[in-house]
């Protein structure tokens, strides 16, 4: 009896599992845990972003429907209204043709960026770990702490065994003579504009605006000057040369551009970026001095920009944005990044404890900015609701980081060290593709200084990323201190020039890093 007791317990126990779970099959999922937040996010981007197309939609159907059940005396009612108030129309229409024309007249004219090249030095000018270490210790100018901060430097920078130093340090002792970095100048500058006018077809004499930056070497004539001797450049050029504004000065340099094609009319403008590093190596002991020599490599971009309408069809990109940011009211800002001289009175560029932190807030600064611009209306709404929340009741949330993924398809971040591009990452939650082109180019070609970001682009173009429509952000930190920002529309699917800088070696990339 006992026996059968159990049975008949374990019976209605077994029958009742069952149709429980039966009743469990038939519920819906907890989609509080099986959704992907993302997933939520993206569909709520997307609703708020097409919020007007859907709010129209009703309006227009309801025009439709109206308009469909109007019979011929309906119109002909209509066109005796419209008779009998033709003064009215007659005003109306000549306000909204003067409205049209002087918006016409009036909007920025489009910039259009045609074609750009990156300078890809000879071989005989790679410095291995190896030579550049060797090289080091051969000077006689380093002590063996000194040596031994390079080569732990060099280890952990990102860069790889194929970057170029100039000749004059490959020479042993060093020749860093106003002749040999004159030679580097030319070199870089000459190479990447002999590529650029070869596959734009473009005459030198019908460039109407030259901008040349170089931060660190600035002779009399200046660079724009060579240039302007070696094309035989028209007389009424408008030329510039931007010296001591650091890695960003590049896009301050586009920016530049941009302006003057809104006042001169259908024309070219070249922009010209570089640093020379023959006259600026650092031969003493200090530290925070010789962290530059472990970065800073050859490296040189020229890019063509027009504002005329017909390049627009052979264009690769449309400027969208430029967005500035200065810092230097800040003493500390100021000298984060700062030439000078040490004890024993050998210059070189000492770099502050302080950059990073310092990076960080022009970047909070910039990009602050520039997300009005192109986040689109549901970040927007986010942003502003954590930010009022935290200001009305005093909330311990941390503050809402905008996704720029969003707003861009591709990024281009200077590649001035494996920390900056760590930073930038984690901090803009991007994920490793999006920073691929920064950590590939540091590798291949080290710090190029205002250059980077073309190299960073020529990679993504060269592994066939760039779509139609596609938006890429450069973003540059710089001395003074500033950080800048260009966003760029692509105009097609864009493929590589001819004699990029990645020609020779994009099937070997991504490589992996040691960590």
């Amino acid at each position: 009896m006992n026996q059968g007791s159990v049975a008949t317990a374990n019976g209605g126990s077994g029958t009742d599992s069952v149709g429980v779970q039966i009743q469990q099959s038939r519920r819906l999922p907890d989609f509080l845990q099986s959704v992907n937040l993302k997933y939520v996010k993206l569909g709520y981007h997307y609703l708020i972003s097409n919020l007007l197309t859907l709010c129209f939609v009703p309006l227009i159907a309801a025009i439709a429907i109206q308009v469909s059940q109007m019979n011929l005396d309906d119109l002909r009612h209509l066109w005796l209204h419209l008779q009998y108030n033709l003064v009215s129309i007659i005003i109306c229409s000549a306000i909204l043709v003067f409205g049209l024309t002087v918006f016409i007249m009036t909007r920025p004219r489009p910039v259009y960026l045609v074609d750009y090249s990156c300078y890809r030095p000879p071989d005989h000018l790679k410095a291995p770990y190896s030579s550049f270490l060797e090289h080091s210790r051969l000077t006689g100018d380093f002590d063996e702490s000194s040596l031994e901060f390079q080569r732990k430097i060099l280890e952990r920078s990102g860069l790889g065994e194929d970057t170029y130093v100039p000749q004059a340090m490959h020479n042993i002792p060093p020749t860093p003579s106003m002749a040999a970095a004159r030679e580097e100048a030319e070199e870089v500058m000459y190479g990447a504009l002999d590529i650029l006018f070869r596959n734009t077809n473009v005459n030198p004499k019908d460039i109407g605006i030259l901008v040349v930056n170089c931060s660190l070497f600035n002779p009399t004539p200046s660079l724009s000057a060579m240039i302007v001797n070696k094309y035989k450049l028209r007389g009424n050029i408008r030329s510039f040369n931007l010296g001591g504004m650091g890695c960003s000065a590049g896009v301050i340099a586009v920016d530049l551009a941009k302006d003057m094609l809104q006042v001169h009319r259908n024309t070219y403008a070249v922009v010209v970026s570089t640093e020379n590093i023959t006259q600026n190596w650092y031969f003493g002991n200090k530290k925070s001095m010789l962290i530059p020599n472990c970065l800073f490599r050859v490296g040189g971009s020229a890019v063509l920009l027009s504002n005329k309408s017909n390049d627009r069809r052979r264009a690769k990109y449309k400027l969208i944005h430029v967005v500035r940011t200065h810092k230097g009211a800040d003493d500390k800002a100021f000298r984060c990044v700062y030439q000078e001289q040490d004890d024993a009175g050998k210059t070189g560029v000492s770099l502050s404890k302080d950059l990073m932190a310092i990076a960080g807030g022009a970047l909070k600064t910039n990009i602050t900015t520039l997300g009005p611009l192109v986040l689109p209306i549901s970040e927007q709404l986010l942003f502003f609701a954590m930010l009022l929340v935290k200001k009305l009741f005093n909330a311990g949330v941390k503050p809402y980081i905008p996704d720029f993924k969003l707003a861009f398809d591709h990024f281009c971040i200077h590649a001035g060290g494996r920390a900056v591009i760590d930073e930038l990452e984690k901090n803009l939650q991007l994920l490793p593709i999006h920073v691929e082109a920064s950590r590939m180019t540091l590798h291949r070609f080290g710090n190029t200084s205002s250059s980077s970001i073309w190299y960073e682009l020529a990679y993504i173009e060269a592994k066939g990323r760039i779509r139609n429509r596609n938006r890429v952000w450069q973003i540059a930190f710089g001395s003074g201190f500033k950080c800048n920002s260009a966003v760029w529309q692509a105009l097609r699917n864009v493929k590589p020039s001819v004699n990029g800088p990645w020609e020779d070696c994009i099937d070997k990339y991504p490589v992996k890093l040691s960590t």
